[in-house]
């Protein structure tokens, strides 16, 4: 590869890491061709990509210091064969399916990843992955947002509630006085 392939590869990948949502790395040594291309076919569908970064490609990304110091701490560190998996989607649908794919696959491994710019490690990709879908969320925000309203026309339908229970019973007793 000539230093213009480089340059143009590295400014690729800086576009992509620019972009992501998060960047999640990954030792892939010893895994089969077919195992990759459905981890990327799963990945597709979460708007997540797929690319295999060169140590020295991963270097020339970060030399300008644009990315920021910790992920210029990051791809300095990056040895052996990685594969990094771009979340332009939902982070955790692309972690989920990537930490089930490490679960499923032993020489899968996770690395320390990038969420936007900031460096976070393999475990905190894993707690990403246990996180509930976006939509999960955005239905707990709104069930919190509209108990409030919810328990204020209760406690405003309680009033005429038992205001009709107060009348009920003193009917009941106006017709049968003996009781």
């Amino acid at each position: 590869m000539n230093r213009t392939d480089k340059s143009t590869l590295a400014t690729e990948l800086k576009d992509k890491f620019t972009k992501a949502k998060v960047a999640i790395f990954a030792d892939y040594k010893g895994l089969k061709a077919s195992d990759a291309d459905n981890l990327r076919r799963a990945l597709r569908s979460h708007k997540t990509e797929v690319k295999v970064l060169k140590n020295n490609i991963a270097r020339l990304i970060t030399k300008d210091g644009a990315l920021g110091d910790e992920a210029k701490n990051l791809m300095d560190s990056t040895v052996g064969p990685t594969l990094v998996a771009f979340a332009f989607g939902d982070p955790a649908a692309a972690a989920k399916v990537i930490h089930k794919f490490a679960q499923d696959n032993e020489v899968f491994k996770l690395k320390d990843s990038l969420l936007g710019t900031k460096k976070i490690d393999a475990g905190a990709v894993e707690e990403l992955a246990k996180l509930p879908s976006k939509e999960v969320l955005i239905a707990k925000l709104l069930g919190t947002m509209n108990a409030p309203i919810t328990n204020f026309v209760g406690v405003l339908a309680a009033v005429p509630r038992g205001l009709v229970t107060a009348l009920a019973a003193i009917e009941k007793k106006k017709a049968n006085p003996q009781g």
